[in-house]
Formats: C-alpha cells, structure tokens, sequence
C-alpha cells in the first residue's frame, strides 16, 4: 500500500473522482473535480484518505449516513456539479456514437420522493440489521431513517424490522421490497424462510397490525401473496392501476410524470400509437386520452394490471382504446407490416436497450419514436440506428430522479 496527493480532473460513470494523468488511472470515491486529495493506493483499490484542497462545490452530506450507506454516494457534490456530470454522461455516450446533439437542462425530482425502495435484512448474533449495503461491500449499515425515500416508507421502519425479525433466516440476508401505492404499502420479502403455516399466521398478523395494503413473499415456487388488504393502486394518467408485486414502476411519481410530458409532445396529433416495454401503462394509460394504444410488453402480469386499470376506467373517463399484448420484443419485435397503421411509437426499454426493435423501427414507416431509456449508452447506440435511417433527434431531456446516485433516465422525440 502507498500513499499518495493527486489532482482529480473529471468524475468518472459512478461518480469517483478520476486522474487519468501521471498518477493514474485511478477512480477515487468521494473526490471532486479540481480537488487535491490525500489517497491509500491499495490492492481492492484507491481509498480517500483526506481532502487536501476541496472544491468550492464540495458540501456537507445531509445525511446521517452518508459516510457508510452505498445508496447516495453523491451527497457531497454540489447541484450544480450533480447536473453537470448528468449531462456530460450523456455527451460521453453521444460523442462515442458520432452524434451531436442538444441536452436539455437536467429535470431533478427532489430529494424525499422515492416511492419504492429495497432495504436488506440479516440476523447477527445478538440482533437484526435492516438497511443498506455499505459502498463495494457486503456489510449492511442499519438504517433510521431515508433522505430519498418517501416519508410514508420512513415512517415504516419500525414495522418493516418487525416483519425482517419474521422473515428472516440464520445466515442469510432478505431483501424487502418496498412500494408506495395510493392504498398504503406493497411488500415483498424475497429470500425469506419458507412459509409454513406459523409463519403465514404471523405474516397475517403483521400485514393488521402494521396497515399494510399487500404482502407477497417469494419462493422456489414463484411469487405468493400471502395477505391482500387493499389493492396497491398508483395513479397512472386517468387510470388506478394495481402492478404485479416488484413490477417496474418508475422510482418517483414526479420522475415520470416528466417523461411522460416529452412523450405526450412527441406523438401529439397521431392517431395510433404503439407503447412498447409499455410494463404497467406508464405511457400508454395516459397516452390513450389522445389516441389510441397498442401497448406490448413481455410481463403478462404486467400487461393484465395494465389492461385492468384502462378497463375499470375507460366508460367514465372518455379513453381511447388500448390494446395490451403480452410478447417479447427482444425475440420478436413488430416488424414493418406489423407497425404499418402506427404512426407513433414510445419505447422505454431495460438498460441493455432494443437493439432489435430499433431495426424493426428503422426500417418501417412510422414517422416518430419517443425513446426513454436509463442508459445512455444504450440509447446512444440506438439513436445512431434510427439517424442512419434519417432520422432527426430532437434536445435530450434528463430526469434525475435518483438523488445522489449514479442512474439517471433520459427521453428524445426522432421524427422523420
């Protein structure tokens, strides 16, 4: 191991502080741009050891557990250093793709506003310890409270202890996945012990006790709901949907009402639209107060709650129709005759992007694409696809709804 001061230049994809010059490549947790820090260059990697000259941008982290808990490793930086380092992200991965483009200033949902939240539970010999992994390890730092997390999932602490002392098996961890809905909280325990009738008794028990909407559990056997009090209901356009337990839903409401606004200006006038990796509805339930919908997503579970929530609602809200399939478009993508009536389309798809259904795009007739995407590598990729198809790409739109943290959600309309 060996000391050393270094300058940082830039930050890096997960927020280290990076030199690249003499002394590097070194990634540095907790360093900021244009600060010279004191760092232990050890074998698992560099560890800051001091600050020696701190940026001008550099703050107090707000949170009690800023020092241990792996979730907000950000909390030192500056907005302004957090909005900047968002959209150089999205430069990094644009310039790499050959493309030039604007990028709108950076939407950022407040602290305070996550509605789902996974917190990890283990037995120690003399206790529980419910909370969040600590940066690049496996130690859980117990937690008493979340900056980022919505204050009705904070205030549920105490009862989300009393449901891990439960749930909970020797030597080995749990994850509680925690969502708030409209109806109070949806839960699901996953690598719980196995439920047997004592435990399902007491599961109940909990579930009255503590005035939970829904809680599921997960097994060798798949996903149970093991107490249903109220369905788990979120506002979705006009719609109240009810999504699968641990179904994809966008980290904030706010988060993405602000996607959903560039999607709504980005199809605006088009008849048809075709919502694709649609999950719950999030763009498709909205979309179909001004057009109708064909929503397809690989989850059936997801595409039932979604069909569900536009059918409970659809007679009294003046809703156009959707029509929800469930299909993998990874392996089977709407290809050109499928997509000739369409003349729309808004894809949010997972992290690896559609590679595939972007080519299927390419080649249609559809004159817009909204893409969303949590990847900016991804979306780059696909963007450069939908150019060499003559495409235009409007301004990016950045969401930072995930406070302090490296992951972001970005949208652009492609019209042609």
């Amino acid at each position: 191991m060996t000391n050393q001061i270094v300058e940082i230049e830039r930050l890096g994809q997960f927020g280290d502080g990076m030199v690249v010059g003499p002394n590097g490549p070194l990634a540095i947790p907790g360093a900021l741009p244009g600060e010279r820090v004191l760092v232990a260059v050890e074998e698992s990697g560099p560890r800051l050891l001091e600050v020696v000259e701190p940026s001008p941008e550099r703050i107090a982290p707000p949170c009690p557990h800023a020092a241990d808990c792996g979730g907000c490793t950000m909390q030192h930086a500056s907005r302004a250093v957090l909005d900047a380092w968002r959209t150089e992200q999205i430069r990094s991965a644009l310039t790499h793709a050959r493309i030039d483009a604007d990028i709108n200033p950076v939407v950022s949902v407040p602290a305070g506003r996550r509605r789902r939240v996974a917190f990890t539970a283990t037995r120690t010999k003399k206790t529980l310890l419910l909370g969040f992994r600590r940066p690049r390890s496996h130690v859980i730092t117990p937690v008493t409270g979340c900056l980022v997390a919505l204050p009705e999932i904070t205030v549920a602490l105490p009862a989300l202890q009393e449901l891990a002392l439960i749930a909970t098996p020797r030597k080995r961890e749990i994850k509680l996945h925690v969502l708030h809905s409209l109806e109070g909280l949806d839960v699901v325990v996953e690598g719980g012990k196995a439920l047997d009738l004592q435990l399902r008794q007491a599961a109940a028990h909990w579930v009255e006790a503590a005035d939970i909407a829904r809680l599921n559990w997960v097994s060798e056997q798949g996903m149970e709901v093991v107490a249903a009090r109220r369905p788990p209901y979120l506002a979705i356009g006009r719609c109240q949907v009810a999504p699968p337990p641990m179904g994809f839903v966008q980290a904030t409401a706010e988060g993405e009402a602000a996607l959903v606004e560039v999607a709504r200006q980005g199809v605006a006038g088009a008849k048809r639209i075709a919502d694709l990796f649609c999950g719950c509805g999030a763009f498709a339930l909205p979309l179909s107060a001004q057009a109708e919908v064909l929503a397809v997503d690989s989850e059936a579970s997801a595409i039932e709650a979604l069909q569900r929530g536009w059918r409970e609602a659809a007679g009294v809200t003046g809703l156009r129709r959707v029509a929800a399939v469930t299909r993998d478009l990874f392996r089977r993508p709407l290809n050109p005759a499928e997509l000739k009536q369409i003349d729309a389309v808004v894809l949010d798809p997972p992290r690896a992007g559609a590679e595939a259904q972007i080519q299927e795009l390419a080649g249609s007739r559809v004159a817009r694409i909204v893409s969303v995407s949590c990847n900016p590598s991804s979306f780059a990729r696909d963007a450069r696809t939908l150019i060499d198809a003559g495409f235009q790409m409007g301004p990016i739109t950045p969401v930072d709804q995930f406070t302090w943290s490296p992951h972001l959600e970005l949208a652009a309309v492609f019209s042609r």
